[in-house]
Parts: C-alpha cells; sequence; structure tokens
C-alpha cells in the first residue's frame, strides 16, 4: 500500500505537485527510498520543514499541527533515517532538507543498519541517476553542476590562473569542524553487489554543519583538520580523485569526497551518458608528446577513461580522430550513452601504441623504464617495472623477449636490447642495500593461500601483501621457487638470483611453508578452518610427458623435467654415455645443456621440427650448438631400443609434417626413412603435465582433457568460489612471465574476492593492449646505431662443459646509456579532452612531467537556488545549437563567443 503522506513528501522535495504531468510516482526512487523507513507520520512533520532553512521542532509543530514533543521525536527519528539535517543552533535542534543528491539520498544509505536491511534503499539511490541524468543531458554549463570536480591540488600549483575555490586547501582551511564517513556511492555498489575493488571505509569528509550532523547521527567519526589532510593524501596515493557538492553558494562546499570512476554515482553522468560538463573543473589533461613514453600508468589511473595509450612515431598515412558528437549540441538519447561503461572500458587508441607494452605478456611500461634508465633513474625504474613484475632479474635472465620481437626498432637496424636493459636496472633487487621493498598500501589482515611457489604463485603473493593482505605460500618441495629453481638450469638462471627476489616477498610480510604438500599433507578445508578466505593454485606444470611409444618405461628414459630437477637438487646428478634429448623447446635446449655438464659423452637432440620452425630460441640453439650438442631436425622417435630392461638406443623416423593444414599439431613420417642412434640414456623433453595429488578432491573443480584446471579467463576464478587458478596449471607450459602476469590478476580478482559486495568484473580494465602496425610507420631518417651486447664469459667453461655458473654479463652502465638513445619511444598517451573531468590524477601519477592540467573554462558553483535560471538559459542556447546544425543551415556558431556548451 502507497504511504500517501510520504509520497507527497516525495513531491515536495523534489519540488513536484501531486497530479502533475511529472509527479513523483510510487514506482519512481524518491518515493522507494524512503518508504520502508519513513512513516505517514513521520512524513507529516517532514512536510512542515523547508529547504535549507533550519526549523525548531516549535516551529515545526505550528506548521504541523502536532504537539513540540512528538515533532522533535519525529524529526529526531528523520535525521537518524537521513531525510533531513539536524544542527544545533543558539542552543535549539533546528532542522532542515536538502536536495535529494548531492543530500538525502548519501544520507539515507549513510545509516548502514537501514541499507543493509532494505536493499531498495541502496538501489534507489543508484536508480535515480540513471532515472534523471539524461534529462541533465548538455543543459548545465562547466562549473555549475550539482557535484564538481576539483582538481588534486598539485596537479595545479604551476597554473598561474588557478581560483581559491579549486583547491582542497581552502574547505579543509576554512572550517573547523570535521566528520569523515564512508564513501556513500562505494556503499551502495557493495551492497547491490557490485563493488569495484574500490572499498569504502572512512572516503568521505563533512565540515561545518555536515560534520555536525554526521557525527551526531553515527553516520562518521570526529575528526581534525591535519586527519583531513591525511585522508585527502592517502585517497590520491591510492589513485582517488575529488570531487564536492557544488550548490551551496560561490566558493563553498559541506563536503569533500574521494572518488573513483568505477563506482562514483555522480561520475557516471560523464561515463555513461558523456555529461562531462555537469561534473567538470575548469581544467582538462595536456600530454607534451616528446616527454611522455607510453608507460600507461596515467591510462589506468584515468577514473573516466579520457586517456588512451596511442603512437607517437609517424605514421605513413595519419588519421585524424572524428570530433566526438556532445549533449550540449546534439539531440541526445540512450543510443548515444555508454551503458556498460563499467565494462567495456578501452586503455588504447584504436591507432594501437608501443609495441614492447603490447606484447609483453604483463604489459611492462617498457618504453617508460628505458626512459628513466636513460637519466640514470634506476631505482624508480625498477619500480615502474615492479607495478608489473615482481621478479624482473629472473625475467632478465629467462624472458623469451616478445617486446624485443616486436620492437619497431627492428624496422631501421637490430630491435632495442630491452631484457638486457631490463637486467642492468634488476641488479639492484640483488643488493640487499639497494633492492626496492614497497610498503603495504593497506592493512586488510585477511588471509590468503597459495598453493605453490613457482612465478605465479610468487607473484600473486606479491600483489597480495602489496595490497595489504597475509599471504602464506606452500610448496611441497624443500625449496622455493617452482621451475624457476628447479625447472631451469643455474647456468641460464643462478639460484641466488631467484633467492634475492624472493627475499623481497619476505620483507613484505609473506609467510612460507616448504615441504608441505596441499591435498595430501594437509586439505584445501583445513586451511578454511585456519581462517584462510581464498586460494590461489599454481602448482605449475611440473611432470614429464610420455611419448606414447615401445620401450619408453625402460630404465635410463628419463622425463627431461625429472632430470633437471635432479641436478638442481643434487639427486642423481651424473650421466654417462651417449645421451639423446628427444624434443625441440627450450626446455630440451636446457636438457640437453645440462646432460653435457654431468658428464654426458655426447648429447643429440631430435625433434619434429625443421631448423626454421623449432619452438626453441634461435640465440637457445646457437647456445646448444656452440656446446658441441648435435640437433637433428625432422625425426621423431618410433621406439626405444631396449636390452635386458635397459635402453640401448632410439629408433627414428623420418618427420615429412609437423602441422596440418588448419595449424594444428599432426605429424606425418615416411615410415621408410628410419635409423637407429645408439643411446645410453634417453631424455625426453616433449612437454609437461600437471600432477594435481589430492588438492582438488571434495572441491567442485573441473579439469580440461589436458589437464589442466578450468578458470573463467578474466578472473581466473574455478568452479570453486573461493579458489583461484592461474600459471601452467590453467594454460599449459608457457613462459614464466605469462605465469607472473596471471598472478597479479588473480591477486586482483582475490582482492575483490573476500571483500564483501565486490564484483569480480565490473570497473575492470581488460587490458586489451594492441600494437602499432608497424608497416604502416614512416622510419626513413633514422640513423643506424649499433645495437649493444653483454660482455660472455667465455671462461665460466674452462676447457670442460662442467660448469654451471651463467657465464652470460651484464651491460656496463656506459651500454645502457648508449643502447637507451636507441630507443625511439614510439608510444604517447592520448587525450579525449570532451571527456576529461580535470582531476589531475594524470598528471600527479606520471613520472615524466608529461601531463598537466591546463585552465580552459571559468565555471564556478551557485546556490541551487539561484540555479533555475541559469538551467533555462543554457537550454535555450542548447536548443538553438541543435537547429544550427540541422541540415540547410549555413551558420555554425560559437554563440556570445564561448565554446560551443560552454559557458564563457
Amino acid at each position: 500500500m502507497v504511504k500517501e503522506r510520504v509520497l507527497d513528501l516525495a513531491n515536495k522535495i523534489s519540488r513536484k505537485k501531486r497530479g502533475a504531468k511529472d509527479e513523483i510516482t510510487a514506482a519512481d526512487p524518491e518515493y522507494r527510498i524512503m518508504e520502508p523507513v519513513v512513516s505517514d507520520e513521520m512524513a507529516e512533520v517532514a512536510l512542515g520543514l523547508e529547504f535549507r532553512k533550519p526549523k525548531s521542532a516549535e516551529e515545526a509543530a505550528l506548521a504541523c499541527g502536532k504537539s513540540v514533543e512528538d515533532c522533535s521525536r519525529l524529526l529526531w527519528d528523520l535525521a537518524v533515517v537521513g531525510v533531513c539535517f539536524v544542527n544545533r543552533i543558539d542552543g535549539i535542534d533546528k532542522y532542515w532538507y536538502d536536495t535529494w543528491i548531492p543530500g538525502i539520498m548519501e544520507m539515507m544509505v549513510n545509516n548502514k543498519e537501514n541499507a543493509r536491511k532494505y536493499p531498495q534503499i541502496p538501489e534507489s539511490f543508484e536508480a535515480y541517476g540513471r532515472r534523471r541524468g539524461p534529462a541533465t543531458a548538455g543543459i548545465f554549463p562547466v562549473g555549475k553542476g550539482l557535484m564538481r570536480v576539483i582538481p588534486i591540488e598539485a596537479s595545479i600549483m604551476a597554473e598561474t590562473r588557478r581560483a581559491s575555490y579549486e583547491e582542497v586547501s581552502k574547505y579543509l582551511d576554512e572550517n573547523e569542524v570535521f566528520s569523515v564517513s564512508d564513501c556513500s556511492c562505494r556503499t551502495a555498489r557493495e551492497l547491490m553487489g557490485e563493488g569495484c575493488g574500490h572499498l569504502k571505509e572512512d572516503m568521505c569528509i563533512q565540515m561545518g554543519h555536515a560534520a555536525e550532523y554526521y557525527v551526531r547521527t553515527g553516520r562518521g567519526r570526529a575528526i581534525g583538520r591535519e586527519e583531513a589532510y591525511e585522508i585527502i593524501r592517502r585517497a590520491e596515493e591510492n589513485g582517488l580523485m575529488h570531487q564536492i557538492p557544488n550548490t551551496d553558494g560561490p566558493g563553498k562546499t559541506h563536503a569533500i569526497c574521494n572518488c573513483c570512476g568505477c563506482s562514483c554515482l555522480s561520475l557516471r553522468t560523464a561515463e555513461m551518458f558523456y555529461n562531462t560538463d555537469m561534473v567538470r573543473s575548469n581544467y582538462v589533461s595536456s600530454v607534451d608528446r616528446e616527454k611522455c613514453v607510453a608507460c600507461g600508468v596515467c591510462v589506468e589511473n584515468c577514473p573516466v577513461g579520457a586517456l588512451k595509450l596511442g603512437e607517437k612515431v609517424c605514421a605513413k598515412a595519419p588519421s585524424r580522430p572524428a570530433r566526438r558528437e556532445l549533449p550540449s549540441d546534439t539531440e541526445w538519447g540512450p543510443g548515444k550513452w555508454n551503458p556498460e561503461y563499467r565494462l567495456n572500458r578501452k586503455l588504447v587508441a584504436d591507432s594501437g601504441t608501443s609495441p614492447c607494452k603490447a606484447e609483453c605478456p604483463a604489459h611492462i611500461g617498457v618504453q617508460g623504464y628505458i626512459k628513466l634508465a636513460s637519466q640514470g633513474k634506476y631505482r624508480e625504474a625498477l619500480e615502474l617495472i615492479k607495478r608489473e613484475n615482481p621478479f624482473p632479474a629472473v625475467c632478465g635472465r629467462i624472458c623469451p623477449r616478445k617486446c624485443e620481437s616486436a620492437c619497431t626498432r627492428g624496422g631501421v637496424d637490430d630491435p632495442v636490447a630491452i631484457d638486457e636493459i631490463k637486467k642492468f636496472i634488476a641488479e639492484q633487487d640483488l643488493n640487499a642495500e639497494r633492492r626496492y621493498v614497497p610498503a603495504p598500501r593497506h592493512d586488510y589482515g585477511k588471509r590468503v593461500a597459495v598453493v605453490g611457489a613457482g612465478p605465479s604463485g610468487l607473484s600473486c603473493a606479491y600483489y597480495l601483501a602489496l595490497e595489504g593482505y597475509k599471504v602464506s605460500v606452500f610448496e611441497k618441495q624443500a625449496a622455493l621457487g617452482g621451475m624457476l629453481t628447479l625447472g631451469i638450469p643455474a647456468f641460464r638462471l643462478e639460484k641466488r638470483v631467484v633467492e634475492a627476489e624472493i627475499e623481497v616477498l619476505r620483507l613484505m610480510g609473506v609467510e612460507f611453508r616448504t615441504g608441505v604438500e596441499v591435498g595430501k599433507d594437509l586439505r584445501l578445508d583445513d586451511l578454511r578452518r585456519e581462517g584462510f578466505a581464498a586460494f590461489y593454485l599454481a602448482i605449475g606444470a611440473q611432470g614429464g610427458r610420455k611419448v606414447g611409444v615401445e620401450g619408453e618405461e625402460a630404465e635410463g628414459v628419463i622425463a627431461g623435467v625429472d632430470f633437471v630437477r635432479g641436478v638442481n637438487l643434487g639427486v642423481g646428478a651424473r650421466l654417462a654415455g651417449k645421451v639423446v634429448v628427444i624434443g625441440g623447446g627450450n626446455v630440451a635446449i636446457d636438457v640437453a645443456r645440462t646432460a653435457v655438464r654431468v658428464g654426458a659423452e655426447s648429447v643429440d637432440m631430435f625433434c619434429l621440427e625443421a631448423r626454421g620452425e623449432m619452438p626453441a630460441l634461435p640465440e637457445e640453439i646457437g647456445e646448444a650448438l656452440s656446446e658441441g650438442i648435435a640437433i637433428g631436425n625432422s625425426w621423431g622417435p618410433k621406439r626405444v631400443v631396449v636390452e635386458a630392461g635397459r635402453v640401448v638406443g632410439v629408433e627414428l623416423r623420418r618427420c615429412v609434417r609437423v602441422f596440418n593444414a588448419e595449424g594444428r599439431f599432426d605429424p606425418s613420417y615416411d615410415e621408410g626413412d628410419t635409423k637407429i642412434v645408439a643411446a645410453d640414456y634417453v631424455l625426453l623433453s616433449i612437454g609437461q603435465s600437471i600432477e594435481w595429488g589430492g588438492l582438488l578432491s571434495g572441491g567442485s573443480m573441473e579439469l580440461n582433457r589436458n589437464g589442466t584446471i578450468k578458470a573463467d579467463p578474466l578472473t581466473y576464478q574455478t568452479g570453486q568460489a573461493d579458489v583461484f587458478a592461474g600459471g601452467d596449471a590453467v594454460t599449459g607450459p608457457r613462459f614464466a612471465i605469462d605465469a607472473i602476469a596471471a598472478g597479479k590478476q588473480a591477486a586482483i580478482s582475490i582482492h575483490r574476492y573476500v571483500q564483501p559486495g565486490q564484483s569480480l568484473t565490473l570497473g575492470r580494465a581488460k587490458r586489451d593492449y594492441r600494437a602499432l602496425d608497424r608497416a604502416g610507420v614512416e622510419l626513413e631518417g633514422y640513423d643506424s646505431l649499433p645495437r649493444q651486447s653483454a660482455a660472455h664469459q667465455a671462461a665460466a667453461h674452462q676447457g670442460a662443459a662442467e660448469a654451471f655458473r651463467d657465464a652470460r654479463g651484464t651491460f656496463t652502465e656506459d651500454q645502457v646509456r648508449k643502447e637507451t638513445e636507441r630507443c625511439l619511444g614510439c608510444g604517447a598517451t592520448v587525450v579525449d579532452g570532451e571527456l576529461c573531468v580535470g582531476c589531475g590524477l594524470c598528471a600527479t601519477k606520471c613520472g615524466f612531467d608529461a601531463i598537466k592540467l591546463l585552465r580552459k573554462y571559468d565555471g564556478e558553483g551557485v546556490d541551487f537556488r539561484d540555479l533555475k535560471p541559469v538551467i533555462v538559459r543554457s537550454v535555450l542556447k542548447r536548443k538553438l545549437r541543435i537547429a544550427l546544425k540541422k541540415p540547410g543551415r549555413f551558420i555554425k556558431a560559437r554563440l556570445g563567443g564561448a565554446e560551443p556548451g560552454r559557458e564563457g
């Protein structure tokens, strides 16, 4: 049944009349938000209140005909619910109501008990902007919206035309009474199960009358000016920007909100309806393309998606982006909105961006750390790398260098030696005095278990610890590092390097439990009882694979990964006689080179692929050949020759085709072309398998046919809600950098999962990086500069192939300087000035002084009671602009000298 007096109140606050065409009905959010908590009796008293005119209970009693005692009680109930303010003025409690937003709806959501108990309260708050927002499109001049972005003050300090009302410090310094509360937008999103991962606690600052109200009614806690400044600082550090209620009058406000673009219901006006003028500051971001290095930090921090990574090198056929349609001079409707803005955010312009960043599985800001290295800022370069990869020293030695394969410089002479530059930068992590150990951003206290201490598990642990979680890593082996430690020989990756970077995790508070096999020694349910809130399974592909031929069970036939693991553990580390390695990938090369070092008389590799088709990297093949390893291409095993239960040779057959016409692995053989090769040992390196043991028992996780676990490709969540998985356990064997990238993304999902009401997908960038078209880039005129090469310490093998020390050197500082000069700097950030809200986050996050805020507008807020004539004038101008754009008109006007859609 409709509460008639409550409906009357909803219409009064909305300045509507019952029975009018635009009246508020019982289906509207203005009524629905009050319906569960406001009685008709309360509404009768509230109807006696006035907009921003404080009234005592005595005055309200006169208006509604109730006793002063009843009015006092009901007014207090209304204030607690959130329908009206209360302040003690001249010793008397006085009450008044304000606008729906910003105002009543936020106050009602911040009554946490009611908001949790009655879902229609947060739902109505969210629905209000969706229902009423379209009507505001194009009619609010810049600076006159109900809410307004205030730039981060550090971003406008160099702007001589800035006004005091654009500075956060003005509002903090002018007020004496402060409180802090949870963010109402994020509270509503959380209660609806639509949180974005930015948490709500202690986010919004109230001042003056609002602070008194929030403290008295239990919505917030009292704070001092110093703590208010600290909240602002912390918000900016964590990538949040500022908005203020903008209808208190010129240069006045009662609150400062610290907002994110993925949950804020005010910023939704710009993102969903493209009605940026409604909320924007007077500033717009401007990028200095010469200084910009396309590191992507600004793009990922931009709350409204106004920044994208584009290209900087000259295109043979440059294109100009089409002019964006604006609601200020265009008929606006659903066809021009972006209702899926929380799911479809793009990080890269249609033209693409730096190939190095796009092709790196972790999307590291390569161009950025190269620039920092060129300036001698090695620590800053290390910090930038570790935003995406906590193990640069490891990757500097074993990375497949997809960035270099894609490098634009390769079209001039040779690709930039990106990996060597990274390796030089990462040397800092090997020095206890210089290593970079980031401080946790928060202190959530919740516990997360990571199963598997390989690259993916360690990466996940790093980013969870950085976020502020208590992380325990369980590893069944005695050594940490997974395949980094046990699956890669020391001559490619020395164990001191792995240990040094793992030590950083220890210093961040990560706990390691070695010699514990989850699924055997304890189960996931045991860990749940210990208080772990979520799990990340990253056990890797640690098992070998059989070929499926006769005789492979014989003594002397060993899986390559088992062989290398044994060598690294010092178990069964000697071979003798002739060794045959089956396989043509990087792991097979490692197996063969390890066999040379542990006593093999000769090592022969055989693989199905022709030399140019081998999956191993060319430089790895070269290393193997230089150590006397023979490689037989286009041969596959037919059977293992066995005598008395032990291998004595391998019969091989000629492979005439590895892949079929569809590109699938489907080898074909010439059965008439075979040979037998003598062998004392056969090391099989044709792939790896995943050994789950009892880890998945009792759960609802599922496996694919190839033994990998089923997990969502974006969130890494498995069929069991609190279990996430990544790395080789999900993808099958890949490179360490792929596993590292998965670990970070899983950490993002786990953070969202363990916090109440957070969505795993909403507000999450999909990181769909795309490289620019190298064929379309004009490369004429670039001088050829020789690529630097690191010294190779030939003494490492000293006449015998016994040494396991990594013989590869590291760049000198002079080589780093010369090599960084070769970077073409082919990417840069581009700004959509019509979407930019002028918050300044990009300028403060940029480490290259490449982005500034420029003052473009001169708008200032007005009192809500003075807003109507401003809007009427703007509506008339908009109608005229739309009419002038219609076919047959010859006037392309800039009305009153101002830019269309803007008040001068």
